[in-house]
């Protein structure tokens, strides 16, 4: 990684060109591997939580994962080094985009054998307080032939396949993109995230 004052100019670049980049090793390997253990651990003892949606958290069949979301105060130590990795991005994101960001809300996602997540978009009807959204993948040795991808849906009515491979950052604008999750054939975890704005009022 590199840890100069200019690392993340390549990402602020893409997201202010094309609205989404990948970013590779945000974290080392040893870091990457930490967090899929623990939210390896953390499924297999049954305490991730059926997803819900919109300001209501409204269990939906239109998504099939699970989740645990990070904690102020209670975060574990791999949660915590992801954490100050994302807020740097924030903070240079604010400095050469100008976003506003003043926050991160973070958590882990299970998807488990063909579950997915019907097209969306990330930002709620009546908020306009989540401006990017992230997802960092925790899967190692992912093949394409194993599903699973984000569906990213660009302008003109193509789309872009993102398959969930350990280590990488997917970001993207909230209001700009509609995306999906494929369903996969083994279990895919990653960790969904959103940098946030205050909030300027209702939004219809």
């Amino acid at each position: 990684m590199n840890t100069g004052s200019n690392e993340f100019s390549s990402v602020t670049n893409a997201l202010a060109i094309d609205g989404w980049c990948v970013v590779p090793d945000l974290l080392s390997s040893a870091q990457t591997q930490a967090l899929a253990a623990e939210c390896r651990a953390m499924h297999e003892a049954q305490q991730l939580t059926p997803a819900r949606v919109g300001a209501a958290r409204t269990a939906t069949p239109l998504r099939g994962d699970s989740t645990h979301w990070f904690q102020t105060g209670t975060r574990s130590a791999p949660q915590q080094v992801f954490t100050d990795r994302l807020d740097a991005l924030r903070i240079a994101l604010n400095r050469e985009l100008m976003l506003g960001l003043v926050e991160c809300e973070s958590h882990y996602a299970v998807y488990p054998p063909g579950a997915g997540y019907t097209r969306h978009i990330d930002r709620l009807r009546d908020s306009d307080a989540r401006v990017v959204s992230a997802v960092f993948y925790l899967n190692e040795g992912w093949q394409e032939a194993d599903g699973g991808a984000l569906r990213l849906y660009l302008d003109g009515g193509s789309h872009r396949d993102i398959y969930p491979h350990a280590g990488n950052l997917l970001l993207f604008l909230s209001a700009q993109f509609e995306h999906e999750v494929l369903p996969a054939t083994r279990d895919r975890m990653s960790i969904a995230c959103w940098m946030r704005q205050r909030m300027s009022g209702p939004v219809f």
